[in-house]
Parts: structure tokens; C-alpha cells; sequence
């Protein structure tokens, strides 16, 4: 498909940051795009995740990125930690922390222009396409036009509108995350399913804490495991994305399990309100009831400095782990449908590389767009990162949780060494790697 001869009308379906990383790659390559979001509001609300930036995402935001202010908090050392919170294990790994709602906001600022407290808006550079953004239009259908285009059928999501209808494009993407629905259509063997246990997830003031727990987690990427159980932290920015000491957050993420049918699922993802959840309990709408448990069962398990954070976070927010292999391919109809990040594979949070995918893929879609590589590299670079790095978070995330399966047929938990040998081996740089073969074939 020769497209860098002319230009597009691109429609990204997803406005998170998959959906504003191929808009951006593609509008500074002159093309004119749209984000297609099923949420009724015109802004994503704050996720109140943290997000280990590497080296796509911050490739990325070299690119793309004109707003003049820091992007991440850096980490100098991983260290992990014993039951009683003594170091037993230290690494000096320079590494970069930034939030989900700070790359939101300084995408949109990039993307469509959105002001907000996070940055000022750049002004628009003159071989750039257009760029919108949709809010309220959920997608629910897709099919080829005589001219070779793709016709999107959708929704109108807002309150007190029943209205439908459809829009062209010249290329589809699929950016709407490991439920997708474009994938769904394309695709509908290749199912999320849940992997028995949950991430509790939140994030505290580094002012909040006391000094010992303050110690442990600045500037430190830290960690602890045990039977069951793994929980990280690290420093991330702050309100309106501030990276000044004092005024930071430290962000966890608690591994825990939650075997599937069990009481224990029903109750931490069954909100304040009896709604059930399927996937993810959103920021303040846990039930305090079963937080107070967790809170318990987190001071009996975790070292004190862990215990302390997973106890003082007020908004906590749980992730249920999932699956999503994936499919045969990342494009379909003559590659006038694309599917890129979670859409196309959701890997598990232990890989720390969901954000770096949906970047990794823009920038190697936008690529190929622009004439520098071909159809087959663009889809066995896309393709062995997505096949290779799933399957290396599923082992990972079975090895941490569940042990390793002997010739006996039984499971045995893994030796710390073990564990960071697992850890360190997903931290080589996504440029060092060579794909196997298995992963790359098209």
C-alpha cells in the first residue's frame, strides 16, 4: 500500500494513549486524523496508574512531544526487600517514572491543543494534518466502501442521545484497549481471559509517609515478593504533574491472588455501590469494607514500609490481571484496518511495556506510512514485539504468582534469585533484542 504517494483520513477508534500515540506520528507526517471515543466526557478522567517510561515511550515523546517540562521522575536503584523491610538485594538502574494522566494531558496538548495545568499548548507546526478528537461516539461496526475506504458505524454515547450514524476513512485503527471491539469483529477467537489473581493498585504523597517509608521508595524502583504475592513502588509525579521533591507521589502496584469464582473476587471487585466489575475497579469506588480487609491482610504479608503506603492510599483501585494473546495478524482487510497496543495484545502490568507498545507500534505504523519500511517489517517488528512480549509477561506473571511446575507435576515457589532474574531479563532494552523466529512469522 503505497500511501506515503498521497494523503489520509486516518480514524483511531480509543482516545487513551494508544489512540493519541498513532494520531500524533501520523498527523506530523501531514495526515489528517480523528479519535473516535465511546466515553461520553470530553476528557479522560485521572487513571491513578504510574507508568515505567521506557525507552519507546520516551523515544516517543522526544518526537512528538513540544511542551517545555519534565516528563518523568527518575529512579537510580531497584532494591528488594525482606518480610521484616531489610534491603537484601540492590541494583544501581537508572530508569524513568511518569503517570498516566501527565502523558494523557501532554499527548492532548500535542494531539488536538487541549489546555490544562499540566502544560501550555505548542502552537502547530504547518505540515501537520488535522487533528479531533470525538467524545461520545462508540463504534459498533465497520465495512469496506466501493472506493477502497472503511465505513464506521457508531453510537452517540452522551446523555439523552439516542442518535447513530457513520463516518469514512481511509484507514482504521484499532487503539480501544484488550476488550476490543474492532478486534472482536475481526478476530473473535482471540478472547481476554482473567489469570486468578488481581493488582491492587494507589498511590500516596511522599509527604504523608514517615521518613523510613520515604527512604525506601525515593528515587528507588522497589520491590518484594513472597508466595502469592509481589508488590512494587516507585515515585511518580504529582498534582498537575509536578516532579518537585516533596510533592510527588509514590505509586504501588500489589499482586495478590484472587482465584476465579471465589468469594474473595466477588468482594474486591464489587463496589461501594453492589455494582460487580469485571475487569477494573476505578479509583474510588472500592468498597471500604473489603479495602479493610485487604489493608489487614497487607499488614500480616508486607514488609512495614509496603504495608504503610497500601494502607494510607485513599483512592485505591483494582486490576484484574488478563490475558489477551495476539491474533494472527495486526491488520485485516487489505491493512485498511490496523489494530495497535492493548488492542492487539494485552500483556500483563509485570512486563511494564503497555505504553511502550502502543508507542513502539505508532512510531513503526507511521514508518511504514511514510515509505521508510516495508509492509512485511512493519508487520514482524509490530508482531514479534506484541507475540514475544505476552508470552514472556504470562511466564512472568506465573512464575511470580504461582511458582514453576516440576517433572513431578508440582509447583514450587521461586527462589528470589530466581525472581530478579525474571525481572532483569524483561529490562533489556527493547533495541537489544532480536526477535525468535516464532514471534516474527507473517
Amino acid at each position: 500500500m503505497a500511501e506515503a504517494e498521497r494523503l489520509l483520513t486516518v480514524f483511531q477508534v480509543g482516545g487513551s494513549l494508544g489512540g493519541l500515540a498513532v494520531g500524533l506520528a501520523l498527523k506530523d507526517l501531514g495526515h489528517d486524523t480523528t479519535i473516535l471515543e465511546r466515553n461520553p466526557e470530553r476528557l479522560l478522567h485521572n487513571q491513578g496508574a504510574g507508568i515505567v517510561a521506557g525507552g519507546d515511550s520516551l523515544e516517543f515523546l522526544k518526537r512528538y512531544n513540544r511542551c517545555d517540562r519534565p516528563v518523568a521522575v527518575t529512579s537510580q536503584k531497584r532494591q528488594y526487600y525482606d518480610k521484616d523491610g531489610q534491603i537484601v538485594h540492590e541494583r544501581v538502574m537508572t530508569q524513568n517514572m511518569t503517570s498516566w494522566d501527565l502523558t494523557y494531558f501532554l499527548m492532548r496538548a500535542n494531539y488536538d491543543g487541549v489546555k490544562s495545568s499540566y502544560c501550555d499548548v505548542p502552537e502547530p507546526l504547518a505540515h501537520q494534518g488535522k487533528a479531533v478528537h470525538v467524545h461520545g461516539h462508540k463504534v459498533t461496526s465497520f465495512d469496506l466502501i466501493p472506493n477502497g475506504g472503511v465505513r464506521v458505524h457508531y453510537t452517540d454515547t452522551r446523555s439523552g442521545s439516542t442518535d447513530s450514524g457513520t463516518m469514512d476513512c481511509d484507514i482504521l485503527i484499532a487503539a480501544d484497549g484488550p476488550s476490543s471491539t474492532i478486534r472482536s469483529k475481526l478476530f473473535p477467537d482471540t478472547q481476554r481471559t482473567f489469570a486468578g489473581y488481581c493488582a491492587l493498585r494507589g498511590t500516596v504523597p511522599e509527604h504523608a509517609v514517615t521518613s523510613p517509608t520515604l527512604l525506601a521508595f525515593r528515587e528507588r524502583f522497589a520491590f518484594f515478593h513472597a508466595p502469592g504475592v509481589q508488590i512494587l513502588a516507585y515515585l511518580i509525579p504529582g498534582i498537575d504533574g509536578t516532579v518537585e521533591p516533596g510533592q510527588r507521589l509514590i505509586n504501588f502496584v500489589y499482586y495478590t491472588l484472587f482465584p476465579e469464582g471465589s468469594k474473595e473476587l466477588d468482594e474486591i471487585m464489587t463496589d461501594k455501590d453492589g455494582v460487580r466489575h469485571r475487569i477494573t475497579m476505578p479509583p474510588g469506588k472500592t468498597n471500604p469494607q473489603a479495602w479493610e480487609k485487604q489493608k489487614a491482610l497487607a499488614r500480616e504479608r508486607l514488609p512495614p514500609q509496603f504495608a504503610e503506603i497500601v494502607c494510607a492510599t485513599k483512592a485505591p483501585f483494582v486490576q484484574a490481571i488478563t490475558d489477551v494473546p495476539p491474533p494472527p495478524a495486526n491488520s485485516a482487510l487489505g491493512d485498511r484496518v490496523v489494530l495497535i497496543g492493548d488492542a492487539l495484545a494485552g500483556f500483563r502490568p509485570h512486563t511494564v511495556a503497555s505504553t511502550s507498545q502502543a508507542c513502539f507500534d505508532a512510531m513503526t505504523y507511521a514508518d511504514f506510512i511514510a515509505g521508510k519500511i516495508s509492509s512485511d517489517e512493519w508487520k514482524k517488528q509490530t508482531m514479534g514485539y506484541a507475540r514475544f512480549t505476552q508470552d514472556r509477561g504470562v511466564k512472568m506473571g506465573v512464575r511470580s504468582q504461582f511458582g514453576e511446575k516440576g517433572e513431578d507435576g508440582k509447583w514450587r515457589a521461586l527462589s528470589l534469585e530466581e525472581l530478579i532474574g525474571d525481572r532483569d531479563e524483561a529490562s533489556v532494552p527493547r533495541k537489544e533484542q532480536v526477535w525468535p523466529e516464532w514471534a516474527t512469522k507473517i
